[in-house]
């Protein structure tokens, strides 16, 4: 059963990866993502179905537009196929824990829309509202489903508090420090909360202390490397993105290690 399923994963994450590709270019713009269907920014030709194949329609052409030869980026083959691989990579770490298939559906969603949000955070420095928002009714719903097919209540119970408390305390960041990051930073927080607590307190305190710890030796990095200055902007949503994956992943374990460490001191 745990191959089909990853393959599984694996085929609706390029699908998946390629409508992202879609999302991370038009939201920004306020268009529609599903409306007029893809085309080509130079000629205007629609996008032929054999070749909106995930990352083999892009090879098939050699990275141009079949009708007028403009260059496709690189990126969206890139993003095709590095969604495929979080879904694998995501549904095999799912498949170690005992609760992991009722988890199947928030945590694909998560993948999803982290993805999308953390591109567009790189491209624009925004966190747009209309991904964000509705990310907190869709996570509610699918933690709840997680919950009552689990019987994990206070699970969810936990959830609520965690996405509460980690919203406040990136409230209190901006409030204290409004340059450091924007309120979108905020709102995700709220998201990213909701996911770390439901696995656990460990994993909410490790996946917090993960985003600013990443962040910070990535901003490090470019200033050894002269790539940015002490007041340039540095988008912190993939960050606060990655720190979640290694909360959910590890920090339970990260945390048990510690409190057995300081008890035992």
């Amino acid at each position: 059963m745990i191959a089909p399923l990853l393959v599984l994963a694996g085929v609706v994450g390029l699908v998946i990866g390629s409508f992202l590709n879609v999302v991370v270019w038009r939201v920004p713009r306020g268009e529609s993502v599903v409306r007029p269907p893809s085309a080509c920014p130079r000629c205007g030709h629609g996008i032929r179905p054999r070749d909106n194949v995930p990352v083999l329609g892009w090879l098939a052409l050699r990275g141009r537009c079949r009708d007028c030869g403009e260059p496709i980026p690189v990126r969206y083959p890139l993003v095709e196929a590095g969604t495929g691989v979080a879904f694998v990579a995501a549904t095999a770490w799912l498949l170690s824990r005992d609760d992991g298939l009722w988890l199947l559906p928030a945590v694909w969603y998560l993948v999803a829309v982290g993805i999308a949000l953390a591109l567009i955070d790189l491209d624009t420095h925004r966190l747009p509202d209309v991904l964000v928002l509705p990310s907190y009714v869709v996570a509610l719903v699918l933690l709840a489903v997680a919950s009552a097919g689990t019987g994990q209540w206070d699970a969810l119970v936990r959830a609520g508090i965690g996405g509460a408390a980690l919203w406040v305390f990136y409230f209190v960041l901006v409030l204290v420090y409004p340059s450091g990051m924007g309120f979108g930073d905020v709102k995700l927080a709220g998201v990213l909360g909701m996911y770390l607590a439901w696995v656990g307190w460990g994993a909410l305190v490790v996946g917090g202390f993960a985003a600013f710890l990443c962040g910070g030796v990535y901003a490090l990095g470019l200033l050894v490397l002269r790539r940015a200055g002490r007041k340039s902007g540095v988008p912190f949503g993939p960050w606060m993105l990655v720190g979640c994956a290694v909360g959910l992943v590890v920090g339970e374990a990260l945390w048990s290690a510690y409190l057995d460490a300081a008890l035992g001191a």
